[in-house]
């Protein structure tokens, strides 16, 4: 057998031919150096690279200084390479034409479900605030910045626009006037919030009121003795709206917050013959027209017993 001997490929070729494919691939096959004008899309965004990380602080320092030094976003931005571009896109083109307005993102300019995209960036991965994007506060056209202000909030725990109460009735006039009835939550002296009650972010149910532990209403994180759950229980309690069964939640003008001034009235608006079966009518020896006293003096456990199905104790 004869062995044919291949001539060696000189190593320049070669050298020179994988340079050239290398040189025409295209940039997404090298991951490990991204283009330095890549950018997250922000809403407002025009685009383009960013600036050096401190370069803001050149022109807006008192806002810096004065605002924005102490707040948890700047805590934040210390360990994020882009710095406020991380909220207000790459300003390389905002530096270069010398402040121009245009050229970076703005909150004052966007709309409310533009600005909540860029906050919950952040802000999405917590029970708090991921159901924000089918709240009613954002379906009415609230925005985050109209109630907090990332550079100038003086609450350093929720960069509120303003003490709570005093935002919430800002809008809602109506329960601010329910708080000021003689019978209410003290919600004015501080003793709870809005926020106690509902999420502002929003929830799953009506009115984004929250719920207690073990998905309970919200109203037994304070009032324990009407969870139950009850060996005998009282029908109203377990609805979806139960307390507003009977109660006015923010304020009224009759005691423990009820909707009507004699306990007898509110009882009979279910336990008449009227009622069709629903609920069983007020038995013929109470003789509820000289109203000697409330149903309550005798069924004291309205909420519900574990002892005496007419909830006698």
């Amino acid at each position: 057998m004869t062995l044919v001997r291949r001539r060696p490929i000189p190593f320049l070729p070669v050298f020179l031919m994988a340079w050239c494919l290398t040189a025409t691939l295209p940039a997404q096959e090298h991951p490990s150096n991204p283009s330095p004008t890549a950018s997250a899309a922000l809403p407002g965004s025009t685009g383009g690279q960013y600036a050096e990380t401190d370069i803001c602080q050149t022109c807006h320092q008192e806002v810096w200084d004065k605002h924005f030094a102490n707040t948890p976003h700047a805590a934040l931005l210390k360990g994020n390479q882009h710095g406020c571009q991380a909220c207000h896109g790459p300003a390389q083109a905002h530096v270069d034409g010398g402040g121009d307005p245009t050229k970076i993102v703005r909150f004052e300019k966007l709309s409310p479900a533009e600005t909540a995209a860029i906050c919950t960036k952040c802000h999405q991965s917590t029970p708090e605030t991921q159901n924000f994007s089918k709240s009613e506060h954002l379906a009415n056209g609230v925005s985050c910045t109209s109630c907090h202000s990332p550079h100038r909030s003086k609450d350093v725990n929720f960069l509120l626009v303003k003490p709570q109460t005093e935002l919430c009735y800002g809008c809602h006039a109506a329960q601010k006037a329910e708080f000021a009835r003689p019978y209410r939550h003290r919600v004015d002296v501080g003793l709870i919030q809005c926020s106690d009650c509902h999420n502002p972010h929003g929830t799953e149910t009506g009115h984004q009121v929250r719920a207690a532990a073990g998905q309970f209403k919200v109203c037994t994180k304070c009032h324990t003795d009407t969870m139950g759950p009850f060996v005998f229980e009282h029908a109203p309690v377990k609805t979806d709206e139960s307390c507003l069964q009977c109660h006015m939640p923010h304020g009224s003008t009759n005691p423990r917050l009820l909707q009507v001034n004699n306990v007898n009235f509110l009882c009979l608006r279910c336990h008449t013959a009227n009622m069709n079966g629903a609920a069983p009518g007020a038995p013929s020896f109470h003789n509820q027209a000289t109203k000697y006293q409330a149903c309550t003096m005798c069924h004291t456990q309205i909420h519900g017993s574990n002892f005496d199905p007419f909830f006698f104790r």
